[in-house]
């Protein structure tokens, strides 16, 4: 089974609050929205095993070598949590949203067993006692406020509406409080605003690889900051989540990258977070019938298995219009990219060139694209020369009201960049920039600065697909810069009725959805980019040339 788990089990168990948390958990839920909604909870042995290390705390002793000694010493830390963040990436339909559910409403009650109390002798062992929270603040927040109900806020309340305890809170459509008034959970906002200044001790986010606007990821970051607040709470925060989409830089893949950048460095028995995901190994032929029935069967875990409709999942794969792909990311929960995707992501982030800058002087290539009230706006620079790309400027629409691009911010760096370096090809997609394009042209010379139209679909197709093989040939590489990664990973193809010279259907780049916030313009800014460096390279403007700049007004 292809499970990574961070930090891997201890050869010696940490202490844990988990039998007693799983416990109460069974004593007084009960199954959520669905068909077993109202049944008693009987946890499987794996959720037990992701509850015991979620509820790990410190022990009482810690070894110490003192020469060639190893004596144990009293831990100051000890019963404090071991994690402050956990995730879990498990494939759809693992029952992820109601296990958090379950969670917090252990968290929310005020005899909920959550916290470490001191150390007791239990027959002969030393075993931690336990605690509920004083006061507790559970904010849940889920990709978009209609989709709460449905998320984990709303299997909680509907958990609580049916089971024995649910007498112990006032329960609302959007908050939930402690009869005593002094507790409460709540469906929340996205807005970092909205959340700034809260004092949580627990909370969760629900779906986190649909994370990807900037609103929601600044809204978890602010999140995450809160759990300084409370330190006496020991505040923590728990991410459910299917396999991410590479390059959409959503929550779930900052989460996994992070958990793996620690494994690799080999410092995972520090870390602060645990980690859990299972996906389908790559050992399975997906072609046969076999092959696809066992890496659905090995994806869902020996427990989803035995009641999941195995051979019915297996069938949406042969499906004549199946997205393998996406069936691929959420049911043998892979990290797959999405069909249709314009560019290859895992390709973009191994061509980037740390720590290089080109030097003041270099002669580049501009390419700009953008809008003036929606989407964004962006300018990409290219060095000529080694075909290096950078942002020179990304301006984007973020649900802000009467929002529009700073015109004379983007003028200034454009002026800044035609004094900083010799910009030998600037193409400039036109539309509503028609008139600051044609002061560029005046001010910089109308023949470096050109329109360059790109609902021209054959121009287009054509200067899309010379830089899709400049990725896959490696000529061209970048800085990494986060935002124009998310606009490749944005980027759709949408095929034309035009063929090549090879009779193979030309396509150009689309949205994923028209309505979609999802932004693309970086990346059109970057294939422009590089449409310019390779004009420049053919008129032989690839060396230092120094032009006469001639200025209006």
């Amino acid at each position: 089974m292809s499970v990574f788990m961070l930090p891997p089990p201890d050869d010696e168990p940490w202490p844990t609050l988990g039998p007693d948390v799983c416990a109460f958990i069974e004593a007084y839920f009960c199954h959520g929205p669905g068909d077993l909604l109202g049944e008693p909870v009987q946890l499987d042995e794996e959720q037990r095993g992701w509850i015991y290390r979620l509820y790990e705390v410190e022990p009482e002793k810690t070894e110490r070598r003192r020469g060639r000694v190893i004596v144990k010493a009293k831990n100051p830390k000890a019963g404090r949590r071991r994690f402050d963040r956990g995730s879990l990436s498990l494939r759809k339909g693992s029952n992820k949203t109601e296990f958090a559910a379950w969670i917090a409403g252990a968290e929310l009650h005020a005899d909920g067993p959550v916290r470490c109390a001191g150390f007791d002798t239990v027959r002969g062992v030393r075993v931690p006692t336990v605690r509920g929270v004083t006061d507790p603040y559970i904010p849940m927040i889920s990709y978009t406020e209609e989709q709460t109900e449905e998320l984990a806020y709303g299997a909680l309340r509907r958990i609580l509406e049916k089971c024995q305890i649910g007498n112990d809170f006032d329960i609302g459509l959007e908050r939930i409080i402690r009869r005593s008034g002094d507790g409460k959970a709540e469906a929340v906002s996205a807005s970092p605003n909205a959340r700034d200044g809260a004092r949580t001790t627990f909370q969760h986010a629900d779906e986190t690889h649909r994370f990807t606007l900037d609103t929601l990821k600044r809204g978890w970051g602010v999140m995450l900051a809160n759990l300084n607040k409370r330190p006496i709470a020991e505040p923590w925060a728990l991410e459910t989540t299917t396999a991410p989409e590479p390059g959409m830089q959503s929550v779930a893949e900052t989460t996994m990258l992070y958990a793996q950048g620690i494994a690799e460095k080999g410092t995972g028995a520090k870390s602060r977070l645990f980690f859990f995901h299972r996906q389908a190994s790559e050992k399975h032929d997906l072609e046969t019938e076999a092959g696809l029935r066992a890496a659905v069967v090995e994806a869902s875990g020996p427990y989803i298995s035995k009641w999941s409709a195995i051979d019915r999942i297996a069938e949406a794969f042969r499906a004549p219009d199946a997205d393998t792909a996406y069936l691929e990311r959420v049911w043998l929960n892979r990290p797959v990219q999405a069909s249709g995707v314009a560019f290859d992501v895992s390709r973009w982030r191994e061509l980037v060139r740390p720590g290089y800058t080109a030097p003041n002087g270099a002669v580049i290539a501009l390419g700009f694209d953008g809008s003036r009230y929606e989407d964004s706006t962006a300018l990409i620079a290219t060095e000529i020369t080694s075909g290096h790309q950078w942002p020179l400027g990304i301006w984007s629409h973020d649900g802000k009201p009467n929002w529009e691009v700073p015109v004379t911010e983007v003028d200034g760096i454009v002026a800044d960049a035609f004094l900083r370096y010799t910009v030998a090809r600037m193409y400039c997609d036109p539309p509503l920039w028609e008139g600051w394009v044609s002061t560029w042209a005046g001010k910089y010379s109308p023949e470096r600065v050109v329109e360059w139209w790109t609902n021209r679909r054959k121009p287009m197709a054509y200067a899309i697909r010379s830089f899709a093989a400049a990725m896959a040939a490696g000529e061209v590489t970048h800085d990494g810069d986060r935002v124009v990664t998310s606009h490749m990973a944005n980027a759709r193809r949408l095929y034309t009725n035009l063929v090549d010279e090879k009779g193979q259907r030309l396509w150009i780049l689309r949205k994923e959805r028209p309505d979609s916030p999802m932004k693309i313009d970086a990346a059109v800014a970057s294939v422009l980019s590089w449409e310019a460096r390779n004009d420049a390279l053919a008129a032989g403007l690839g060396v230092v040339q120094k032009y006469e700049l001639s200025f209006i007004g």
